[in-house]
């Protein structure tokens, strides 16, 4: 387990971050069909309701994250992705984290989140679940989609 991550907020301006970006929808791209592939674009995560953070550890970008605030009272996780080299290593549990304890200094009270469901998002889903996200249906504009998994966690 990785134990110095530093986690900042992030206003996607720098090149490993653009290019962790990339790399996340070439792989969301690379596992489902185009109307399956729910990931945003640097312009997407630069939304104002959206707050995008990065990981690092030794001067290394090894991880991304974002909330979406979908009102209020209830926020989305996008674009969770752990770079290649830092997987297994405890970033994106850091990042979850980070995100859950955001929320909650928010005062929302649910956190919503799509992932895939072919065989490359099992460790997702696994991690999600195991900070304890449990599977819901379509929220928000989402639809039933053989690609999609739904899953919520209350706060």
């Amino acid at each position: 387990m990785t134990t110095d991550i530093q986690i900042r907020v992030d206003d996607l301006s720098g090149a490993q971050t653009q290019a962790l970006v990339s790399r996340h929808l070439a792989g969301m791209h690379d596992s489902s069909p185009p109307e399956s592939v729910h990931a945003l674009d640097l312009d997407g995560l630069r939304h104002p309701s959206i707050t995008f953070w990065s990981a690092w550890i030794d001067g290394e970008l090894a991880g991304i994250a974002a909330l979406k605030s979908l009102d209020a009272d209830r926020g989305e996780i996008k674009s969770m992705r752990v770079d290649d080299r830092f997987r297994g290593s405890g970033v994106g549990r850091a990042l979850l984290r980070h995100v859950l304890g955001q929320a909650r200094l928010r005062g929302m009270s649910s956190l919503w989140l799509e992932t895939g469901t072919p065989a490359e998002f099992l460790p997702a889903q696994r991690l999600y679940e195991s900070e304890g996200f449990v599977e819901c249906g379509p929220f928000e504009d989402y639809s039933l989609d053989p690609f999609s998994r739904f899953m919520t966690k209350a706060l």
